[in-house]
């Protein structure tokens, strides 16, 4: 069981999932044209069962639609530290831009009947669940909201050590937007460097990255997320029209430009 102070909050999958083909994504920031491709990629491979690993909102221009959508569509749905930040809890962590963009998110949901209800649901998801000995959370292991998990930290062995404390078989996370895998005791592989794309989980513990949906930030600018089909995880990456979610981010003016301009390249 994790210990991040956040076990009074944990939830655990049900027996819906019966070892069935699980979509699991993260990090939409409010891109309902990504996410939009990103569900359709999941129906057409016939994958029912959808869970979301938080950051519905923030930096994008339709976090009502994207709520909307996910909350009918995918269960369970954690938080991210962005969902979270419409508490305004964590929000000094947060860099200039990305306030202006939480505030702006709440400017939006002000504007819409329910509005306030979309802001108490998102900040009351739980931030972890767990599943058949799988954690998943959004930053990460030890901590399940705000911590990053960087490529680079897995050659820090004092905090893999602390990481890896959590997680008994494998963990899934989101949060950095950057996908890829680390093994207890390895180094951070890439979606690139597996065969087709796909990791073999549970030959040793390990904790997947399953990337963004919205804003990726791997060098590669289509949208990517994870299909767990048994042991073996693969890695999806997914063409959508940023172009058009750009314009829409370049003609509000209380977005900042560059979250549109970086899609362009996956940064």
């Amino acid at each position: 069981m994790p210990s991040n102070g956040a076990n009074a909050a944990v939830r655990r999958c049900t027996d819906e999932c019966d070892d069935k083909p699980c979509a699991i994504i993260s990090d939409i920031h409010s891109n309902l044209a990504a996410l939009e491709a990103v569900l359709a990629d999941i129906d057409g491979q016939g994958v029912k069962h959808v869970c979301c690993l938080g950051d519905i909102v923030g930096y994008g221009p339709n976090p009502v639609e994207c709520w909307r959508l996910l909350k009918r569509i995918c269960h369970p749905i954690i938080r991210g530290n962005h969902d979270q930040a419409l508490s305004r809890k964590g929000i000094s962590r947060f860099h200039p831009r990305a306030r202006k963009a939480i505030d702006w998110t709440l400017a939006r949901l002000a504007g819409e009947a329910d509005g306030l209800q979309i802001a108490r649901d998102l900040i009351a998801l739980p931030p972890l669940f767990t599943c058949r000995g799988r954690l998943f959370v959004h930053g990460s292991p030890a901590g399940a909201t705000m911590d990053y998990l960087l490529p680079g930290d897995c050659f820090d062995a004092e905090r893999m050590a602390r990481e890896f404390r959590h997680v008994e078989t494998s963990a899934f996370n989101g949060h950095t937007h950057i996908p890829g895998v680390i093994e207890k005791g390895g180094a951070f592989i890439s979606p690139e460097k597996l065969n087709d794309m796909t990791y073999i989980a549970g030959q040793k513990p390990a904790i997947i990255n399953v990337g963004s949906v919205g804003q990726p930030r791997d060098g590669n600018s289509k949208a990517c997320y994870v299909v767990l089909d048994g042991n073996a995880v693969r890695y999806r990456r997914v063409q959508y029209d940023i172009e058009k979610i750009r314009r829409q981010i370049l003609k509000l003016p209380n977005l900042d430009p560059f979250f549109g301009d970086r899609l362009l390249k996956g940064q």
